[in-house]
């Protein structure tokens, strides 16, 4: 027998804010890892010769951290695995297409 259970949220202001906060920063993360792996994609097809490595999650977080992350302090506002799922969520996305 199966039992589903609906949950409904009722979050205060407060919490309404650092959800919206999370999910600003996961989709920037994502709007910031897919800008970057359309470059190397774009960077690979047109220089077959120098092609570039095309970057796991890993990577991506890593790059995030060293690039976006000290540009933007509302990063530092927010759970450091909004980003991280973000990125994750995109490469198993473009390991698909790919």
């Amino acid at each position: 027998m199966l039992l589903g259970f609906k949950t409904e949220l009722h979050p205060n202001n407060q919490q309404e804010t650092l959800l919206a906060k999370h999910a600003g920063v996961a989709r920037h993360a994502w709007n910031w890892g897919l800008w970057l792996t359309r470059n190397i994609l774009n960077h690979n097809s047109n220089n077959p010769s120098g092609k570039l490595k095309f970057p796991t999650a890993i990577d991506l977080h890593k790059l995030l951290v060293a690039m976006v992350k000290p540009n933007n302090y509302w990063y530092y506002e927010v759970s450091k695995t909004a980003p991280q799922y973000a990125l994750r969520y995109l490469s198993l996305l473009l390991e698909t297409l790919l």
